[in-house]
């Protein structure tokens, strides 16, 4: 498996769960190793998911749960209008944009989750239809939940880079290795 997670800090809970979660965002920025800005926008399948517009779209995630939990207005709001434009990026974004900006949220996520007292500590979820009434949620269920959708995103981020070039994760893993 090329996302085994066996370090850095899996001695406790809240690193091994940080860990899985990096593991998990691993694939999806390994899935854009070596692609020009005409590639990662190009949508290979029935799906119109690219692979910049899948970047854009785990970063406003990732950043939107954790002001979520900060108790703090989202970075980004979207309505029904604007949500097709976090699955795509638009007029002046670019890969390497959405990377060096996901580098500083996944920081701030690492320092606001170690910085808690314990994974315990819950949030309220917003009144949505998608979430049921006065719901809280802890620490540890955002940090699971930031995994379950970067996995899932992780996986879509697989099939397009196959469908784009034939690489698989694997030769992904080996490539990173190479120029590291």
């Amino acid at each position: 498996m090329p996302t085994l997670v066996t370090e850095p800090d899996v001695s406790d809970e809240r690193g091994t769960l940080l860990a899985f979660l990096e593991a998990q965002r691993g694939g999806i920025r390994r899935a854009l190793l070596g692609l020009t800005e005409e590639q990662a926008r190009q949508k290979p399948s029935a799906s119109e998911l690219s692979l910049g517009g899948l970047l854009k779209h785990v970063v406003e995630v990732e950043h939107n749960w954790l002001r979520l939990a900060q108790q703090l207005p989202p970075e980004v709001q979207r309505d029904e209008s604007s949500w097709p434009d976090s699955f795509r990026l638009v007029e002046g974004e670019t890969v390497a944009g959405r990377l060096a900006h996901w580098e500083k949220v996944q920081a701030e996520v690492e320092e606001y989750i170690r910085g808690l007292p314990g994974l315990e500590q819950t949030f309220p979820l917003p009144e949505r239809p998608w979430f049921p009434p006065q719901t809280r949620v802890s620490m540890r269920w955002l940090l699971l939940h930031l995994i379950e959708e970067m996995a899932r995103h992780a996986g879509h981020a697989d099939v397009i880079r196959e469908s784009l070039d034939g690489k698989t994760a694997f030769e992904l893993v080996d490539q990173e290795r190479a120029t590291a």
